[in-house]
């Protein structure tokens, strides 16, 4: 039997995990503009935040592992864990594609950007490889992106939303 608690619970943390991610690398980059040029601010926080988003995947994996839960969730908490690992890790990449973006540069200078997408590359190339023959990578690349960024922003509505609700206080009651 699978614990819907228990994945709940995971992908909660998965939400705020990857929303965290995604705000501090990006205040981290912003705050790095203060000392250093764009592309070395990126060089110097991605790495971080990089490692930081896989510390706690990793953690949550161990800790589910660790727990009293079932096999079967066990198995699934293993298997949305690699199927999430890469949407995870775009979280800082995207701040920082984000940030590239407005201040109209180019992202590709970074070389901890471009090692990144190296490092996507060679887990995606032989998937497409394997579905049409290595002439889709450019599609899967893109599609990689569309991806992780809608994941990531559904994470962020997902853990963001009951806060909101909170914030505009409680539902109009119907008077009877």
């Amino acid at each position: 039997m699978v614990s819907l608690a228990h994945l709940k619970r995971r992908l909660g943390q998965y939400a705020a995990v990857w929303v965290a991610g995604f705000l501090l690398s990006g205040l981290a980059i912003l705050a790095g503009l203060w000392f250093a040029e764009l592309m070395t601010a990126v060089d110097l926080v991605l790495p971080a935040g990089l490692l930081l988003v896989a510390l706690a995947l990793g953690a949550g994996v161990v800790a589910s592992l660790a727990s009293g839960e079932t096999l079967g969730t066990k198995l699934v908490v293993l298997g949305l864990a690699a199927l999430l690992a890469l949407p995870l890790l775009w979280a800082p990449v995207s701040a920082a594609v984000a940030i590239a973006f407005f201040a109209d540069r180019s992202i590709e200078y970074s070389q901890v950007y471009a090692a990144f997408q190296i490092g996507v590359a060679r887990v995606l190339f032989p998937i497409s490889q394997w579905v049409g023959g290595g002439d889709l990578f450019g599609w899967v690349w893109t599609a990689f992106q569309w991806v992780s960024t809608a994941v990531g922003f559904a994470s962020a509505v997902v853990r963001v939303w009951p806060l909101v609700r909170r914030l505009l206080g409680p539902e109009p009651v119907e008077e009877t």
